[in-house]
């Protein structure tokens, strides 16, 4: 559908161009993020796979890279719901960390924070409306609803012939 070509590169162009801006300048996203990262990933270390990047800077490239990586893939249709999904998953952590305007006591500062926080959880709600999209075709829980019953009918109508032929043998 036209709309689909149309929207999903325009819902993917601001995380290629905040991807490429990350990759950037890691620095000093990461000097953002750290406190963030803080709380969550340093916290649980000792729980996290062996090998598993615990260093903000090194995290901030891996979401910059996966937003320009699924950015792209969205812009171009190529699975599309998987990219919208990676694109959901950066989003949150990225939207905590640099726009905690709860956290903010200057009046002006905290407006400014709070409306970019509601831009981005627009965003969200547009990647998880592309993430559920099936692009007309029916779910994969429709689809297996409707083998279900196909197969159970068919089991039905063979236990029905092999009854009726048990019948006429005797």
């Amino acid at each position: 559908m036209l709309i689909r070509r149309l929207a999903r590169p325009m819902l993917a162009a601001t995380f290629v161009y905040g991807g490429i801006g990350t990759l950037r300048d890691a620095s000093n996203h990461a000097k953002a993020a750290a406190p963030l990262l803080e709380k969550t990933v340093v916290r649980f270390r000792d729980r996290l796979p062996q090998g598993f990047p615990t260093d903000p800077e090194t995290l901030v490239r891996i979401d910059g890279a996966i937003k320009v990586g699924a950015g792209a893939m969205l812009a171009f249709g190529k699975f599309p719901r998987l990219a919208a999904l990676l694109l959901a998953g950066s989003l949150v952590p990225t939207t905590l960390a640099a726009h905690a305007f709860w956290e903010m006591s200057d009046p002006q500062e905290r407006t400014e924070h709070q409306v970019h926080f509601l831009k981005n959880v627009g965003l969200l709600g547009g990647l998880l409306l592309t993430a559920v999209d099936t692009g007309g075709k029916p779910s994969v829980g429709y689809r297996a609803r409707r083998r279900a019953r196909q197969v159970a009918a068919h089991t039905h109508h063979t236990v029905e012939t092999v009854k009726g032929a048990a019948k006429g043998r005797k």
